[in-house]
């Protein structure tokens, strides 16, 4: 039985926002994913610049592609503007690796299948021990599925479905495009460039109204990538995108039970507006790590539930 203070299931950001800060204070951690590292994640990769402030590092300290906007191309139901901005934008294979390594904590390439509470702890098939618990597995989180799910039922009201595909691409057009509400599509579609010639493009929207409208994520997939060509953004490319689902803010009863801990999106923590999920990822396992440390109550009404304001930082 391997023992520690903190088991953490999930190494993304949250997962490692949480052993980094732990790490600093002393304490021993252990983080379990089911994949190893690096491991490619569809997203994005949108990071506003309090993750910077939040994780203590600066663009020069990270030894991977990273983008800075300036502005955002934005189309509104077809009204477009340009939106001055402050946003960066990074690859979460490359990001995601990195801030496990930089956490400092020991890391295990393992399957979270059963969870046991016991009297002063949580034991994680037969061969993990610890007191703390944190569960960071993202939307099928098995710390969320066996501790808390019973209790606090995800409303799938909140629930995005997403397809996009990160790829290597010769672009000619280096701004960040974000259509929302186009074709009645309940959500936004993107296209971002990357450094070192890597594009993200997708579409994601609220599973719920999609089926009400009696429309599928497909359509709208379909209908960015005619998008794409008839704007010359990408022409001459074979797609193979990737589909995968998170929940905006919801509002769980309960993101604490004993010493277990729920952050990231398996607590349902991205933007009501963007589905930005970074921030309140790396906030969430920084508060957990601030509970834990000083045996503070673990509350997120701190996170914003929004990102607009961000969107309006120029510096």
């Amino acid at each position: 039985m391997i023992r520690t203070d903190v088991l953490i299931v999930g190494g993304g950001p949250s997962g490692s926002a949480c052993a980094w800060r732990l790490r600093q204070a002393g304490m021993d951690c252990l983080i379990l994913d089911q994949h190893a590292f690096p491991r490619v994640k569809p997203c994005a990769g949108w990071l506003t610049p309090e993750i910077l402030t939040d994780l203590a590092f600066s663009p020069s300290d990270y030894p991977h592609g990273f983008t800075t906007f300036r502005s955002f191309q934005v189309s509104i139901r077809g009204f477009t503007f340009k939106l001055p901005t402050h946003q960066h934008a990074i690859r979460r294979v490359e990001f995601d690796d990195w801030l496990l390594r930089r956490s400092g904590a020991e890391f295990r390439q393992h399957t979270v299948k059963n969870i046991t509470p016991t009297g002063d702890g949580y034991e994680v098939d037969g061969q993990f021990y610890a007191r703390y618990l944190v569960g960071a597995g993202g939307t099928y989180c098995p710390v969320y599925r066996t501790l808390f799910k019973k209790d606090n039922p995800k409303d799938r009201q909140h629930l995005i479905v997403a397809t996009e595909q990160e790829f290597p691409y010769d672009y000619t057009d280096d701004r960040c495009w974000l259509w929302f509400f186009e074709d009645r599509l309940p959500g936004y579609a993107w296209y971002v460039p990357k450094a070192n010639g890597i594009l993200n493009v997708g579409v994601g929207g609220k599973a719920e109204q999609l089926n009400a409208n009696g429309d599928n994520l497909k359509n709208h997939w379909n209908r960015l990538v005619e998008k794409l060509d008839r704007m010359g953004l990408v022409r001459g490319h074979t797609y193979e995108p990737e589909a995968h689902s998170y929940y905006v803010r919801l509002k769980l009863p309960q993101v604490r039970k004993g010493n277990a801990f729920l952050v990231g999106d398996s607590a349902g923590l991205a933007t009501l507006d963007m589905g930005e999920g970074i921030r309140p990822a790396v906030q969430s396992g920084l508060l957990a790590a601030e509970s834990i440390l000083k045996d503070r109550p673990y509350r997120l009404d701190a996170i914003p539930k929004y990102s607009f304001r961000s969107l309006l930082r120029l510096r």
